[in-house]
C-alpha cells in the first residue's frame, strides 16, 4: 500500500510538472502566404515571371501562326503537287507541330525553374524574419495559420505585423 501511495504521489508530481511546463510554452501564429504576398520582392518576382510568360506565349503564338499559314498554303496546292511532295509537306507539318509542343514543354520547365529560383530567397528571408521576431518575443512555437495549414484555432499572438515591421514594410 505504501508503494502505491508513493507511485501515485510521483504520478501526480509528474503530471503537475508536465502541465506546468506546457502552460509555460508560448505559441504564436502567422499567415506565411499573406506575409510573402505582401513582400516587395514578391511583387518584383511576379512581374518578372509574368514578363517571361508573355514572351513565351508570343513565341508560341508566332510559331502556331506560321504553322497555320503553311498548312493553308499546302492545302491550297495539294492538287498541283505530286504524291511525294505532298507526303514530304505532311511530314514537314508534323515536324513543325512536334517542334511547337517541345518548345511549349521547355518553356513550361523554364518558367517553373525561374519561379523556383526567384521565390526561394523570398521564402528564406521571410523565415529568417519570423525566426528573429519569434526569438526576440520569446515564442517557442510559431504555427502557420494559412488556410489549410493545419491550425484550427489561432487565438495566440499574430506575428504578421511584427515580421512586416522587421522586414521594413
Amino acid at each position: 500500500m505504501k508503494q502505491f501511495k508513493t507511485l501515485l504521489f510521483a504520478a501526480v508530481l509528474f503530471i503537475g510538472a508536465t502541465s506546468f511546463s506546457v502552460a509555460q510554452s508560448k505559441i504564436a501564429h502567422i499567415n506565411t502566404t499573406q506575409l510573402v504576398e505582401a513582400m516587395p520582392e514578391m511583387k518584383a518576382a511576379k512581374a518578372e515571371i509574368e514578363k517571361l510568360t508573355k514572351t513565351y506565349e508570343a513565341d508560341i503564338k508566332t510559331m502556331a501562326t506560321e504553322l497555320q499559314n503553311k498548312v493553308k498554303q499546302y492545302q491550297a496546292e495539294v492538287d498541283t503537287k505530286t504524291e511525294e511532295e505532298n507526303a514530304a509537306r505532311g511530314q514537314e507539318v508534323q515536324t513543325m507541330e512536334q517542334s511547337i509542343r517541345q518548345y511549349q514543354g521547355q518553356a513550361q520547365q523554364d518558367l517553373q525553374k525561374k519561379e523556383a529560383d526567384l521565390l526561394k530567397p523570398i521564402f528564406e528571408k521571410a523565415k529568417a524574419a519570423i525566426d528573429k521576431v519569434s526569438k526576440a518575443q520569446g515564442f517557442q512555437y510559431v504555427l502557420d495559420s494559412t488556410q489549410g495549414g493545419g491550425v484550427l484555432v489561432a487565438d495566440g499572438k499574430d506575428l504578421l505585423a511584427d515580421v512586416k515591421k522587421e522586414l521594413g514594410f
